[in-house]
């Protein structure tokens, strides 16, 4: 199962809970009808106060379970995945942090979301909980938010953390954080019902007191109608745990086998679960809304067995990855670990990993592997869309380590030490955007500080003087790493400072793609996470509907490559062949360059899976067709997949592929 076919997995899954919540809402205010048809006695009522009370009753019902189940959605929706972290006791791990586990946690993760094409999502520590555990948590990719536990810090070693946080993202990339809050606001509405009947059971307990003293019973009706309204309420969130724990063991399966093929091995996911089977701690948590979270952890939170279990049972887990497991083995390491429980940091020492917040080296080219990629296909390379790791060009995966940390090995720590920083990391954005040209540098230094004064525009200044000599390649990735600081800051100077980068992308009067991109990645992650939609309303289309903007899309990828019109134009049609194939349509590189794009997002967004594959194919095409990427092209690539909400891992640098099938 590819990404997009995930993708429609996780839209029929929400469908499914849709029409399974409202059966569930249907019997409820049935059975609670009946109770109060036959306990006010309004059987023995005419026809038409029988038909008012049922249909007051019904309503009264359906604003509670809706609109509570409402409610909780768009609280869940506004505040994003942060909102559940810290529901759970999770704190934010500070962005200068000198603890050595948490920068650990910090290189791994954002090792992870550069080379799966992902946001970096906020990072959270449960400080008090001593299982090893994590979850994501988000309504969209742009709000996500990954916890783990202050155990998983400390017993896990790199490569078990990897593991972990792989298995997280990919529920991120997967679509499952969206089915999984939904999963918490449906439970919450049919939770709302019976807190209502045991409101109603109590007031009826109280009042039905003082009127048998003063010899009535009038409370009577109301306390059985609160008492069938909680028991139908609890019955009810007993089904949707038994279906959230359904959906959740289906998932969880993918998100193990989509971490092997993100980390390439399987020794650190099986390690990390061979932990929490063999520590007294568990996976298990002690916050009280575990049960809220508990299909979205990463082992169970609790107790749970049978159909309320979450999670498939720890074995099964472990011997998909590791065939040859037995079960005992997990006593042994209990007995070991009784009297001294591992140390991940320690273990990295041991297993000779670099020190904890020091990003590995970057892998060494291996002599002839920039020619040995001539036997990929367009279907192939264009299949590691969704994939939490990236090509190696030879129909294969890199894995992480040779991917994210390579990147970030390469950037300077001064400046990732400043992108982490809510402060430091909006002149550094700006210093991306500065010109070479003394002339247009001086305007938009006068730009910056009309809108944020002189003190920024000078840091900003100064940090593009020292940009000036980083790699072209490693800008957009030093940007992604910035992007959590920035969404810290307030609505307002978030919106200031999007108009701040269009503005100063346009202070020459033309746009280059790097640009381009950078203030479109900027923008629509940055607005995603205050509004968690795109910046633009999608129409839902076909690629026969949608020929205009998928020729232009190609076009301006093409007119990228820089090798001149006729290899332009030849790239051109051969990715138009393979989105279109008959269609013929002159090749047109748009006069106002990459920002023609703009026009061209919702409808490009609203194309289903199997139509957005096709387009992500013929894209590839393109940049493939004289068998090298530039930094153009994969800036450009890369920028189009996020825009249309598929994220592409990085392709190699020197790129061949096949006609493929």
């Amino acid at each position: 199962m590819n990404f997009f076919e995930r993708q429609d997995d996780v839209r029929k899954a929400s469908a499914r809970l849709i029409v399974l919540f409202i059966v569930a809402v249907i019997a409820v205010i049935a059975v609670v009808n009946v109770a109060v048809v036959f306990f006010t006695g309004l059987h023995q009522q005419p026809a038409e106060t029988l038909i008012g009370a049922l249909l007051m009753s019904s309503t009264v019902m359906l604003l509670i379970i809706g609109g509570t189940s409402i409610v909780r959605t768009l609280m869940l929706r506004r505040h994003g995945g942060g909102k559940v972290a810290r529901s759970m006791g999770a704190v934010p791990v500070p962005q200068d942090t000198g603890d050595p586990d948490l920068r650990r946690l910090r290189n791994v993760v954002e090792e992870i979301a550069i080379s799966s094409g992902t946001p970096v999502p906020e990072l959270y520590v449960m400080p008090h909980e001593q299982g090893i555990n994590a979850f994501a948590a988000g309504w969209s990719p742009a709000n996500a938010a990954v916890a783990v536990t202050k155990g998983a810090l400390d017993r896990l070693n790199r490569d078990e953390l990897q593991g972990v946080i792989a298995h997280e993202f990919s529920h991120v990339v997967n679509g499952d954080m969206r089915l999984n809050m939904k999963l918490i606001g449906v439970l919450a509405g049919l939770v709302g019902l019976a807190v209502v009947g045991r409101v109603m059971l109590g007031s009826g307990g109280r009042s039905g007191g003082s009127s048998n003293r003063g010899g009535g019973g009038g409370a009577a009706p109301l306390v059985m109608i609160g008492l069938v309204a909680m028991v139908v309420g609890f019955i009810g969130v007993f089904a949707g745990r038994v279906i959230k724990a359904a959906v959740s063991r289906q998932r969880e399966y993918l998100a193990d086998a989509s971490a092997v093929q993100f980390t390439r091995q399987t020794e650190g996911l099986a390690g990390a679960l061979k932990k929490i089977g063999g520590l007294p701690t568990g996976s298990q948590l002690r916050a009280g809304k575990t049960d809220d979270v508990s299909h979205m952890l990463f082992g169970e939170g609790g107790k749970r067995r049978s159909m309320l279990a979450t999670h498939p049972p720890l074995p099964e887990r472990i011997r998909a990855l590791d065939p040859s497991f037995d079960p005992n083995e997990l006593r042994a390491l209990s007995q070991k670990w009784s009297q001294q429980p591992p140390s991940g940091l320690h273990e990295d020492a041991a297993l000779g990993l670099a020190p904890a917040g020091s990003p590995p080296p970057p892998p060494q080219e291996q002599p002839g592997a920039a020619g040995n990629v001539a036997a990929a296909h367009v279907s192939a390379v264009a299949g590691t869309v969704g994939m939490i790791g990236g090509s190696d060009g030879q129909g294969g995966q890199r894995s992480a380590q040779d991917q994210g940390a390579s990147v970030l090995a390469r950037i300077p720590q001064a400046f990732l030490d400043r992108a982490h920083s809510p402060e430091a990391a909006v002149p550094l954005m700006f210093g991306l955007l500065l010109s070479n040209h003394p002339e247009v540098r001086g305007n938009q230094y006068q730009l910056i500080a009309s809108r944020w004064g002189a003190p920024l525009a000078g840091a900003a200044w100064t940090d593009a003087g020292a940009l000036s000599q980083l790699d072209p390649s490693l800008r957009l990735p030093l940007a992604e790493v910035a992007f959590p600081a920035l969404r810290q800051r307030p609505p307002q100077a978030i919106d200031a400072l999007r108009d701040t980068v269009g503005a100063l992308a346009a202070a020459d009067g033309r746009t280059s793609v790097f640009e381009y991109c950078f203030a479109a990645l900027l923008g629509r992650e940055l607005h995603e996470a205050v509004h968690q939609q795109p910046p633009w309303k999608r129409r839902r289309s076909t690629l026969s509907s949608a020929q205009q903007s998928v020729a232009t899309v190609l076009a301006v990828l093409a007119a990228a490559g820089g090798s001149g019109p006729a290899a332009s134009e030849r790239a051109f049609q051969a990715g138009l062949q393979r989105v279109l194939p008959g269609v013929s349509l002159p090749f047109a590189p748009p006069p106002q360059g990459p920002q023609v794009l703009d026009q061209a997002w919702p409808v490009l967004d609203g194309l289903s899976g199997r139509d957005t594959q096709t387009l992500v194919e013929a894209l590839v095409t393109v940049v493939a067709d004289d068998g090298a990427l530039t930094v153009a092209e994969s800036e450009l690539l890369r920028t189009v997949c996020a825009m249309l909400h598929c994220p592409m891992p990085p392709l190699p640098a020197n790129l061949s592929v096949g006609q493929g099938n």
